[in-house]
């Protein structure tokens, strides 16, 4: 923990990377005043809408909680036991997404023009949880998926579109990062096997520490 935290002390400014085609990672994206702005949008949702650590088709339980905004379709492994009660996703917060699409692949790119999330995955690490390799494919559109960091640091694990095992890269993901993947690397398999407890700050007011992971999306479905 300390050997993290001097590293990060001395640490050269991050820059943008892209470590696949239609991956992006663009550090710092969110600056401090908007990061606790949408840790007390999180607890709004959350106070109206409690996650829940969702059961997977084969029964395992997640160690991640999650909540979700806006259009709830089926069949989707993670939202689906929401109910009917999701809560509206705000046009704001669609306005962000979109501005993160064209920040990442350029304003007149037609992943980005395209871009127009109708739903939000809002996902709490504490620190022993983590999330396996997977692909998100239950969505019916191929549109990107941007993800926003808030919290706590973690390891994202980025893999191929083949296989949940190698070959992959470990990414590391602070608080107001941007991660967006789409067009060659929609499928890539995905995961965060660690998060580095008391990472986060006390800036945003998450007294109890741990990681926000916000992903916008288009489900191309009817609802």
């Amino acid at each position: 923990m300390a050997e993290f935290e001097v590293n990060e002390l001395f640490s050269v400014p991050r820059e943008r990377q892209e470590p696949a085609p239609g991956a992006v990672h663009i550090p710092d994206w969110l600056d401090t005043e908007q990061q606790a702005q949408l840790v007390t949008q999180c607890r709004v949702w959350v106070r109206d809408s409690p996650m829940r650590h969702q059961v997977m088709p084969g029964g395992g339980r997640m160690s991640v909680q999650s909540v979700m905004l806006g259009r709830n379709w089926r069949p989707y492994r993670y939202g689906a036991s929401a109910g009917p009660g999701v809560q509206e996703l705000p046009e704001w917060l669609v306005h962000m997404g979109q501005r993160a699409a064209a920040d990442a692949y350029g304003e007149l790119n037609e992943l980005a023009l395209n871009f127009e999330p109708d739903s939000a995955l809002i996902n709490y690490y504490d620190s022993q949880a983590h999330m396996g390799m997977h692909q998100d494919k239950d969505e019916y559109s191929a549109a990107p998926i941007v993800s926003l960091s808030l919290g706590d640091t973690c390891v994202f694990r980025f893999g191929n579109t083949e296989t949940r095992t190698a070959p992959y890269q470990d990414i590391e993901l602070r608080s107001g990062d941007l991660f967006v993947f789409g067009g060659p690397s929609r499928y890539a398999f995905h995961g965060v096997p660690k998060v580095y407890p008391g990472t986060g700050g006390p800036q945003l007011g998450m007294k109890h520490g741990g990681r926000l992971n916000i992903t916008l999306r288009m489900t191309g479905g009817q609802g």
